[in-house]
């Protein structure tokens, strides 16, 4: 079928078929990832501290992200005269970790073995959560790529600093996961945007992890200094994982989401640190959580989140089309 015609083979609508990511196939066997990109549900949400139901998160993005699965030439995009996400670009879902209920420790270790399975095929990792801990097992899984290729700079979009150590005992739940991964020998710093307003962490955990080499902004300091400036602050050809909480995003736009936060992020605001990010840097892993659905009736929170995952990619391997 040629790639221009839009007339030869099935229309596949949105709305028809099996919801997998932007209805890019299925891989259920593990061992046999064979991919650019390959895309792991976490649905796991015991770790929140309030509002559950981001264990359906995963579910939501996927259909949400069959919306943006129109043509068979990739995405044309007039403002950059680009073509995103041609098929070139070999993407693949391979379903969801397994799952335990009320068991965290097995349930994190069943997320970290598939994003090390995608780790060993080659591809590019990119985890649909979930509440913010599966972060912790997400960055696990780089213990062994990074002994290999040199450690990572980790980008938080989020309204929360996620820095707690440990309170009531609980040291993996969705307040902790950037304690957990600043703790790791191969991440080499933070940059944390959209952190505003009552957080999870206290007073001292803001010291701490400036201390360990953490760079905090508020959406108004990001605003106020503009894209350029924040992406002059985290080192330019650093390795970079990316974990987007939902909830960095106003809740006029994102109300999906088990902790909303007023005063967040709107679309572009992270788009153009997302495109930035991916022309001056290599992406290596990525994640998207805090999704809950029930709490959006629109659907917004999951198209937001499918357009903001596809977006991110289409920018990652255009910036690597255009590589020397």
């Amino acid at each position: 079928m040629s790639e221009n015609s839009y007339e030869s083979g099935r229309l596949n609508l949105p709305f028809v078929g099996i919801s997998t990511f932007a209805k890019k196939p299925y891989v259920g066997d593990w061992d046999a990832i064979d991919a650019d990109v390959a895309v792991l549900g976490a649905p796991f949400d015991f770790g929140t501290q309030w509002r559950p139901g981001a264990r359906f998160g995963p579910r939501a993005v996927r259909e949400a992200s069959t919306l943006f699965s129109f043509g068979h030439a990739g995405a044309y995009d007039h403002e950059d005269d680009a073509t995103y996400l041609g098929g070139d670009v070999r993407i693949v879902d391979i379903g969801d970790a397994d799952i335990i209920h009320t068991k965290t420790t097995e349930s994190h270790a069943n997320i970290e073995y598939g994003v090390r399975k995608i780790l060993d095929a080659g591809a590019l990792p990119v985890t649909i959560g979930g509440d913010h801990s599966i972060n912790i097992p997400c960055i696990n899984a780089f213990s062994d790529v990074c002994d290999r290729d040199g450690p990572v700079h980790v980008v938080q979009i989020d309204a929360h600093l996620d820095f707690v150590d440990v309170r009531h005992g609980v040291s993996e739940g969705h307040g902790n996961p950037m304690r957990r991964a600043i703790e790791k020998p191969y991440v080499s710093g933070m940059t944390q945007l959209g952190i505003r307003n009552v957080s999870s962490t206290a007073r001292e955990g803001y010291a701490d992890a400036r201390a360990r080499g953490s760079d905090i902004l508020s959406v108004r300091q990001v605003r106020k200094l503009g894209t350029k400036a924040v992406l002059d602050r985290i080192p330019k050809g650093a390795r970079i994982y990316v974990t987007i909480d939902i909830d960095a995003f106003c809740p006029s736009i994102a109300a999906g989401t088990g902790t909303p936060s007023h005063g967040g992020f709107l679309y572009y605001d992270v788009l153009e640190i997302l495109q930035g990010l991916a022309e001056r840097n290599s992406v290596v892993g990525i994640d998207l959580v805090e999704v809950a659905p029930a709490y959006d009736p629109t659907e917004s929170t999951q198209v937001l989140a499918a357009q903001i995952l596809l977006n991110f990619l289409g920018f990652i391997f255009h910036a690597k089309s255009k590589a020397p």
